[in-house]
């Protein structure tokens, strides 16, 4: 899908065709829709479909025409029951008369610019765009770490008293998560580092702050995904030998009972055996003895395995 937007009267306004210094916002563009683009612009077609591969690593690629930075931005794709986040490349383009967005999918970072969350934010000011989308990529890293680490301590209030491996299910995947962000903000930080000692892109002095809160901002994301990984790799460590040691309380609570009940079962089959001699046997109240008999063994049974600390 191509979308054309610009800011006319420092409005943004969406275009029905191409226009000079006009924002290109491709996502999940068709064959004949990456033609066109290519075709409009004088644009290899690798530079566009390298934002389109998910195995694509954060880097910047610089030539005469064109300027294309890949970053990799935060995808959501939890449902109703688990929480799974991956990353996927956004690749833009400074073109000589526009700027290019691309993506495999439809993000939230793209989609708060289109709908006006971004303050200060204009399509003729590209090196501002540039940075803008850095800073809500982080932005972003930041919100889900932090979902992910509530999503730890809700599972952790679960597993204490759980027996199953469900909650063990959804920790590995958030660990999974985890181990994504961390890669892609470790390649992040290596193409701002890039970004910021080369001047590969215009630096002004007004925006200047705004590119130090980029990088801070991506530093704290990626030394919350090192941190919350750690801990989420403890967590599962000592919840696994939570769940084995319930698991081990339950086996041995059930051996115990089966022990105890066991007890009346050998007595009443001792005195259920059809020959001579057993006591009682002749007495109307034989039936009440042996109940009480058993009962009694039932008891000092019971008394015996609290003692022990078995039950």
């Amino acid at each position: 899908m191509i979308r054309y937007y610009k800011s006319i009267n420092l409005k943004l306004e969406k275009l029905n065709e191409y226009e000079r210094s006009c924002w290109i916002n491709l996502t999940e563009p068709t064959s004949n829709e990456i033609d066109e683009i290519c075709e409009l612009l004088e644009l290899d077609r690798d530079v566009i479909t390298a934002a389109l591969d998910d195995e694509e690593s954060s880097r910047i690629e610089y030539d005469e025409d064109y300027t294309l930075i890949l970053i990799d931005i935060p995808f959501d794709m939890s449902d109703s029951r688990t929480s799974n986040y991956i990353t996927i490349p956004l690749g833009i383009i400074l073109a000589k008369d526009s700027i290019i967005t691309i993506c495999s999918k439809q993000t939230r970072i793209m989609n708060d610019f289109i709908v006006g969350h971004v303050k200060d934010f204009y399509t003729f000011m590209r090196t501002r765009f540039i940075l803008q989308v850095l800073y809500r990529n982080a932005n972003y890293y930041l919100l889900y770490l932090r979902r992910i680490n509530k999503t730890t301590n809700d599972i952790e209030q679960e597993i204490y008293k759980s027996m199953k491996n469900k909650e063990l299910l959804q920790l590995l995947q958030l660990e999974k998560s985890l181990v994504y962000f961390s890669t892609s903000l470790t390649a992040n930080e290596a193409t701002l580092d890039r970004l910021l000692k080369q001047n590969i892109v215009k630096q002004y002095l007004e925006d200047q702050d705004l590119l130090e809160d980029v990088i801070i901002e991506n530093k704290q994301a990626l030394q919350m995904s090192k941190i919350y990984g750690d801990i989420l790799s403890r967590i599962m460590d000592a919840f696994s030998a939570i769940i084995s040691n319930n698991q081990n309380n339950v086996m041995t609570y059930l051996t115990i009972v089966t022990i105890i009940m066991a007890v009346p079962t050998i007595i009443s089959g001792l005195w259920g055996m059809n020959v001579g001699g057993i006591p009682f046997a002749e007495s109307p109240m034989g039936f009440w003895w042996v109940v009480i008999l058993t009962m009694l063994v039932v008891i000092l049974s019971t008394i015996y395995l609290i003692r022990q600390k078995l039950l």
